[in-house]
């Protein structure tokens, strides 16, 4: 990746990179003095996920999430033109890191399902992975805008507990990924 990338108009520069997932790879960049996330949305393959148009899904779960009142960064420029999204930096440590680390993230269990609620009344499910959760002043955030319509097997009770603790499916996803 270069080290200073245009999207919507400004340049940033990449510091590095946060994250790689389904849609797209996640920096850290700075614009102005400011650390921002910048997403750029990538077209490799993904066996267990179907994609549309996936900036203009971006676009319309940020919308979906906040008004479905789901705590997430705010989006601060769209560039459909080279597929990037810039959004604003939650520092802290992911729920993932606090589970590998320390074991369990019961005290962010409460929140998140406050969120999970939400989202349902939405007709929404949010992708409860915990790479997705960062904790800053206490309070969890959702840091991607990926949801999809409710289903009962993709809800957090169903699904994404399992990742919330040092679970079989947890200790799994290490083995294999980290």
């Amino acid at each position: 990746m270069e080290k200073i990338i245009a999207a919507a108009g400004k340049n940033y520069e990449i510091l590095k990179l946060l994250g790689h997932g389904k849609g797209g790879y996640s920096y850290l960049a700075k614009c102005e003095g400011r650390e921002v996330v910048l997403k750029q949305i990538h077209h490799e393959p993904c066996a267990y996920y179907t994609f549309g148009n996936k900036i203009e899904a971006e676009r319309n779960d940020y919308q979906r999430l906040k008004n479905a009142g789901i705590r997430i960064p705010e989006m601060l420029a769209l560039d459909t033109e080279n597929e990037r999204i810039v959004k604003e930096y939650i520092a802290g440590d992911t729920v993932f890191d606090i589970v590998r680390d320390r074991g369990n993230a019961d005290p962010y269990l409460p929140e998140v399902r406050e969120m999970a609620a939400r989202a349902r009344a939405a007709g929404l499910n949010i992708d409860y992975f915990p790479t997705n959760f960062v904790v800053r002043d206490g309070l969890i955030w959702y840091v991607d805008y990926e949801c999809n319509g409710y289903m009962d097997e993709w809800n957090f009770e169903n699904w994404g507990i399992k990742y919330w603790s040092r679970t079989p499916e947890f200790e799994e996803y290490l083995r294999n990924h980290h």
